[in-house]
């Protein structure tokens, strides 16, 4: 469903999404979010997302919370028909999205510098590993691997206390950093193509997103700090764990009172800014005698009341039913082939525009027709000639026959 043109601030805008996985994806789909029509170009068997779990009669919510609100045409890059198909295209668009290694859409015949001739306003945005540029671009680098060459994983280590070795892990944090810095940064671009009328290559590298993330830690590898950084962990009540931090000096006296440890105050490693960061463990286990005496719920109603910053951990589900959460319409209703869920809004709200998700998940190749006809003025005629000359390569569905019936009984 298109948006209200309106309150899209991005209506009448076409993007072409040639990317896979979540960094390029991600960034695609928060210009959909505001109102772009978002053309993703898969392969005819489909993004290998589609097949990544969660699963419900085989479709991916993993897959959908990406790739929300936008249409789906299968080429097949392989073939001439598609890459001059493509090329038509591009004529009629704003921005194109792609995160393969570096190369690839040269060798397809689909770089930026082959684009450009074809339009010269088209904004072109590449996410990569390490960036179309400089001795490490080839390497293949996955949102895991920035995070180990970065100095993430080591920093999180580090902050542990109690590891020696960096701590697995499966959140991809550059990835969505990716998505976000391209988006904006896609964005620039289209202000400044308002005063010159020109478009641009982005060039968005997941280890200079991470490299963002660690404002302090690169400081402090060039400037070595004698007092240890505050590192903000559990504290232990009667049922469970809460987390509280007291950053401020109104913070802390306000733990103070409400704790009723003076000697919290009197205290000569805890009663400076400086003194607390140096020995903050040393007063969350001062602060823990108090709370080791109540119950989380007891806790973070006293610590609340008194204005200090706390919080229970909570598994990421309980999101779904956070009343604060459903109120500020941090979530949406998706649909694919198996049903409706919810999925998550970008983070930021308009007072003068709809940038929620959109709701329908695109099945493989389900806009071909519309867009061809719509963007290109191609006649059925014209769309039935190039499947037969292998434009759209071969359906998952026609592809899965041949094989089962290829299999031996």
């Amino acid at each position: 469903m298109q948006k209200d043109g309106d309150r899209a601030p991005l209506a009448g805008v076409r993007v072409l999404d040639f990317s896979i996985m979540v960094a390029g994806p991600y960034c695609a789909r928060l210009l959909a979010d505001v109102g772009a029509e978002v053309i993703k170009i898969e392969p005819p068997e489909g993004d290998d997302m589609r097949l990544r779990t969660p699963l419900r009669e085989g479709h991916s919510t993993y897959f959908g919370q990406l790739n929300a609100g936008k249409k789906s045409l299968a080429l097949d890059l392989k073939s001439a028909e598609a890459i001059r198909l493509v090329h038509r295209l591009v004529a009629e668009t704003d921005i194109l999205v792609e995160n393969f290694r570096p190369g690839v859409m040269d060798r397809l015949g689909l770089g930026y510098e082959a684009l450009r001739e074809i339009n010269p306003r088209l904004i072109y945005c590449s996410i990569s590993g390490y960036g179309q540029s400089g001795p490490e671009a080839g390497r293949a680098a996955y949102a895991m691997i920035v995070h180990a060459e970065s100095g993430f994983d080591r920093s999180l280590m580090r902050y542990a206390g109690d590891r020696e070795r960096p701590a697995p892990g499966a959140i991809f944090v550059a990835d969505i950093l990716g998505g976000i810095f391209g988006y904006s940064a896609i964005q620039t671009a289209m202000v400044q193509r308002t005063r010159t009328g020109k478009g641009q290559h982005v060039d968005v590298a997941l280890m200079d997103c991470m490299l963002n993330l660690l404002v302090y830690e690169l400081q402090e590898a060039q400037f070595a700090i004698r007092a240890p950084r505050p590192t903000y962990g559990p504290v232990r009540a009667r049922d469970g764990d809460l987390l509280i931090a007291p950053v401020t000096a109104r913070n802390f006296v306000a733990l103070c009172e409400v704790t009723g440890q003076r000697e919290l105050a009197d205290d000569p490693r805890f009663n400076a800014l400086p003194a607390r960061g140096a020995n903050w463990t040393a007063m969350m286990q001062v602060v823990e005698q108090w709370t080791a005496r109540h119950t989380v719920d007891q806790c973070l109603a006293a610590l609340d009341a008194a204005g200090v910053p706390c919080a229970r951990y909570r598994d990421p589900g309980a999101a779904l039913t956070d009343p604060h959460l459903l109120e500020r319409g941090a979530f949406a209703t998706i649909a694919d082939g198996a049903g409706e869920f919810s999925g998550v809004n970008a983070p930021w709200r308009m007072s003068g525009a709809e940038t929620s998700i959109g709701r329908d998940i695109p099945a493989i190749g389900a806009h071909r027709d519309e867009v061809l006809s719509r963007t290109l003025g191609l006649s059925p005629e014209a769309i039935t000639a190039l499947v037969r000359r292998g434009a759209f390569g071969e359906p998952r569905e026609e592809r899965r026959e041949k094989q089962a019936r290829g299999r031996p009984q």
